[in-house]
């Protein structure tokens, strides 16, 4: 059965929303850290998808991780002078990562997830039921 078509692609798409899962538990993890300079603060990271063909059936596209992108935006400074990391000017630096916006794109990965497992578990049970009519 692992030479199905459908297993390639649902296998591929569950393999990059386990990525995008685990980056999206990175950045909320890593959301409230705080270093002293700019350049040692965490920065958010995001999987770059591109489609690829199916390795049985060239009709067929599935998707695979790319890159594991940092992003570029600025770190957010703040004034606390009283913070062991403060640099010399009083400032800690977080990450520009926003916890409610993550955390949509955590639900909306979970829900893609479990729909790839759905379509696996479907076309499993259509392909047994296949080869149990001739039975």
């Amino acid at each position: 059965m692992s030479n199905l078509p459908i297993f390639d692609v649902a296998g591929s798409a569950l393999q990059a929303q386990s990525v995008r899962l685990s980056t999206l538990a990175s950045n909320l993890a890593n959301a409230d850290s705080v270093s002293g300079s700019p350049e040692t603060v965490y920065r958010p990271i995001e999987p770059v998808f591109q489609a690829v063909r199916s390795r049985t059936d060239p009709t067929i596209t599935g998707v695979q991780v790319k890159e594991i992108a940092e992003s570029d935006a600025a770190p957010i400074q703040r004034y606390e002078p009283g913070h062991p990391l403060a640099d010399e000017q009083g400032y800690v630096y977080s990450p520009d990562v926003d916890p409610v916006a993550q955390m949509v794109n955590l639900i909306s990965a979970s829900r893609s997830y479990q729909a790839g497992v759905e379509v696996l578990n479907t076309a499993k049970e259509l392909a047994l039921a296949t080869l149990s009519m001739g039975r």
